[in-house]
């Protein structure tokens, strides 16, 4: 997803280490949004972000772990999109009953 595809309502981006750069930092903060990115090692000027929402994101990354589980899903069997959709609904539902 491009930074200019995001909706209007977006606060915040939580990005890795990646993310880390003047241009994509510039960019964020002209349509007010909060940059959650941890400075690359190798950065001069360490910039301040807050730990505690990046922690969130290793939360997405293991559902999206979980759901690669699922060979149909992880493989793109569906080719119609809604169908894919789907897929994905069923598994996370799945996943989320599991858990418990």
């Amino acid at each position: 997803m491009l930074l200019a595809d995001l909706p209007e309502e977006t606060e915040e981006v939580i990005g890795d280490r990646g993310y880390d750069s003047n241009r994509i930092r510039l960019s964020l903060a002209e349509r007010n949004i909060t940059a959650c990115i941890p400075p690359k090692k190798n950065r001069k000027s360490k910039l301040p972000y807050d730990w505690h929402l990046y922690k969130k994101r290793h939360l997405i990354e293991n559902m999206f772990a979980k759901l690669k589980d699922w060979r149909r899903i992880a493989t793109r069997y569906d080719r119609c999109a809604h169908i894919f959709m789907s897929a994905i609904h069923i598994a996370a539902t799945f996943i989320f009953y599991l858990k418990e």
